[in-house]
């Protein structure tokens, strides 16, 4: 993770987009997939992109405890609430699937208890950009299915337009801003 003296790259921008999960099981990658996309488009100077994988507390805890924090953290990951998959959607840091707690995901008491933390002491706003998944294997098995893949251009849609205008993709060109966990 680049670093300018003691404060992380991603602790200085004003938005910090955070791409969780595992490529190895099936649609739980859903978040690493849009983080590679944002960063092959583009995104503006403001915006900083970290493909977390399994690694979101890590970064998490960098910035509850870095005295430069982002003004807002933008979580996506991909979840099993009972909705169409493929479907893309808002939930607050209260709606984190309890059923989550148990595994290596972003979900974990510790990351969801970083979260509350940067919102309620910390002042950054958080929000959590999740996509309704249609399976995750239990045993390894990488690739998306087509719905959540179809979903990975609509999340890259939905985050363009809150930010004005994110580049067509180019999936060969790496970004400066991007940071791989």
């Amino acid at each position: 993770m680049e670093t300018t003296g003691a404060t992380p790259t991603f602790c200085r921008c004003r938005t910090l987009i955070l791409g969780c999960g595992n490529d190895l099981f099936g649609d739980d990658g859903f978040g690493r997939e849009v983080a590679r996309r944002l960063s092959a488009s583009g995104v503006p100077d403001a915006v900083c992109v970290v493909d977390a994988g399994t690694s979101v507390r890590h970064v998490l805890f960098d910035v509850v405890l870095s005295e430069t924090r982002p003004e807002e953290v933008i979580v996506v990951d991909a979840v099993d609430v009972g909705r169409e998959p493929g479907s893309v959607f808002e939930i607050d840091v209260a709606e984190i699937p309890f059923v989550k707690l148990d595994d290596f995901s972003m979900h974990q008491i510790p990351t969801s208890n970083l979260l509350r933390e940067l919102e309620s002491a910390a002042g950054v706003r958080v929000t959590c950009l999740v996509c309704q998944v249609e399976s995750v294997p239990g045993e390894v098995r990488p690739g998306l299915s087509a719905a959540v893949e179809r979903a990975v251009d609509e999340a890259v849609r939905v985050l363009g337009r809150r930010f004005g205008e994110i580049a067509p993709a180019d999936r060969g060109k790496e970004q400066a801003n991007h940071v791989r966990g």
